[in-house]
């Protein structure tokens, strides 16, 4: 994809481009880290055997869940129990809420949730998680103009994830899963996490940027009311881009190396 970065993206009109960004608020998970293919992989492992255990009614709702569709459209930049109830929604399964201090399992949503939660904790404690590369590089060019970083995560990991990865120094706020659930924020697609990043770092949305990898956390940085929207897609399967557009995303990009002034264009 070719990215103007001096101008702004699709149906923006004259509003700021990258390089006018006073402060970037990044999404974790597939954004700045690879973990999402881990939440990606422990949701289908909790998923499916609630499915097995709760077959849909309509044959249709008991195909597997699928990393590459149920995933953005239902789970990816939602809490856990967010996510878990969409999905669950989606395919017509109606179980009861449960407790936040139910056992791993598929009685409740809440034990469909812990399920997910100790399958993803368990692949990361084994096999770690790494930055991008392109992610990295933008981070340096970034903090070498002294933009002020926000990182922002519905995941309670993402501190773990960032120093894991070796790039929670760059960053100078971070709002996680259990900050958010603190002060009572609302998940996306509500931008109240965006905001909040925003005022920590003391520059008005209207001059920051977003950059997100899941069309709800696109949603929350155009309801936000943020000067520019950044998709990432990493999947270049059919539908991604689109999806991130439709939401509301100036650009697209696959490798935020992309923003990068000195970046080939395509």
């Amino acid at each position: 994809m070719t990215v103007d970065k001096g101008a702004a993206g699709p149906g923006r009109g004259t509003g700021p481009g990258w390089q006018d960004a006073q402060a970037v608020v990044l999404d974790t998970d597939g954004v700045i880290t690879d973990s999402a293919r881990i939440h990606a992989a422990a949701w289908k492992t909790a998923f499916d055997a609630c499915l097995k255990d709760h077959p849909p009614d309509d044959p249709q709702g008991r195909r597997p869940f699928d990393v590459h569709d149920d995933y953005p459209r239902h789970v990816d930049g939602r809490s856990r129990m967010d996510g878990a109830a969409a999905f669950l929604d989606s395919r017509g399964i109606r179980l009861p809420p449960g407790s936040p201090d139910d056992p791993p399992g598929t009685g409740t949503v809440s034990a469909v949730a812990a399920y997910k939660e100790r399958l993803f904790t368990e692949s990361l404690r084994k096999h770690g998680v790494e930055a991008y590369p392109g992610t990295v590089r933008l981070l340096k060019a970034l903090r070498s103009r002294s933009v002020p970083l926000a990182a922002v995560s519905a995941s309670r990991h993402a501190r773990e994830l960032l120093t894991g990865a070796g790039v929670l120094p760059y960053f100078d706020v971070l709002i996680d899963g259990q900050e958010a659930a603190r002060l009572g924020l609302p998940g996306k697609p509500d931008p109240a996490l965006f905001l909040e990043a925003a005022r920590r770092v003391g520059v008005p949305p209207g001059r920051c940027a977003v950059v997100e990898d899941a069309p709800a956390g696109v949603a929350a940085g155009r309801r936000g009311g943020f000067a520019l929207v950044v998709g990432v897609d990493r999947t270049a399967g059919p539908g991604t881009e689109s999806a991130l557009l439709d939401q509301g995303a100036d650009l697209v990009v696959r490798d935020l190396a992309e923003l990068l002034p000195d970046a080939p264009e395509d």
